[in-house]
């Protein structure tokens, strides 16, 4: 009879995670994975079959908190319009506090791994749809709410705050001011179409057919 397993997986996973988040996958070993979760080699491949399982199971795990994260941030009750600006600054502001410039996790594996393994390719173009869903939905709400040009291409104008909101990251890894960070993220945010009180288009994405 197998004996009950003495650890928690979940946060096996999350040791994991967070090694192969600082070092990427080629640069972590058994043995680092062995020294920050506390197990032996023997206990990792029995409970996680060898390390690329055991790194696919991080990777899910911090996509799942990733789109877990923008749904609550721009999902909810409220106006749609001031939960939008405020995910917009409160990315800006995580990205100018990683003073270890660490970055995000999916975005390193990216670079890493995309182009040569295929599960992983997969794992990051689904969570990169669904970022982009929650933005999208946020958008077509501030819309119905008349807060933003509704005769703007919500799919367009979410594939443009994703790309804004990945080229900060890109900003803040290579070590841009919080200034600079913050002051692309204002003026993505200043170009918005909002609508005036006399309920015309007020911003300048409309106009360029955004």
């Amino acid at each position: 009879m197998a004996r009950p397993r003495q650890f928690d997986e979940e946060e096996v996973v999350q040791a994991a995670r967070d090694q192969f988040w600082s070092v990427g996958y080629n640069g972590t070993s058994i043995d680092d994975l062995s020294a920050v979760t506390g197990l032996g080699r023997g206990s990792l491949y029995g409970a996680f079959g060898d390390k690329h399982v055991l790194f696919l199971r991080a990777l899910d795990s911090y996509n799942s908190a990733a789109l877990e994260a923008w749904g609550s941030a721009l999902g909810g009750p409220g106006p749609a319009l001031p939960k939008l600006e405020r995910h917009v600054r409160d990315v800006a502001e995580g990205i100018t506090r990683d003073v270890e410039r660490r970055g995000c996790m999916m975005a390193k594996i990216a670079a890493e791994l995309s182009s040569v393994d295929e599960s992983v390719a997969e794992r990051i173009a689904a969570t990169v749809r669904g970022l982009h869903s929650a933005l999208r939905d946020c958008i077509a709400r501030a819309q119905a709410e008349g807060s933003l040009d509704a005769g703007t291409d919500a799919d367009n104008l979410a594939s443009l705050l994703l790309a804004v909101l990945r080229g900060l990251e890109a900003l803040g890894k290579a070590g841009a001011a919080p200034e600079v960070v913050n002051g692309a993220a204002d003026q993505a945010l200043a170009l918005l179409p909002r609508v005036s009180t006399d309920g015309r288009a007020a911003g300048s994405m409309s106009s360029a057919g955004v």
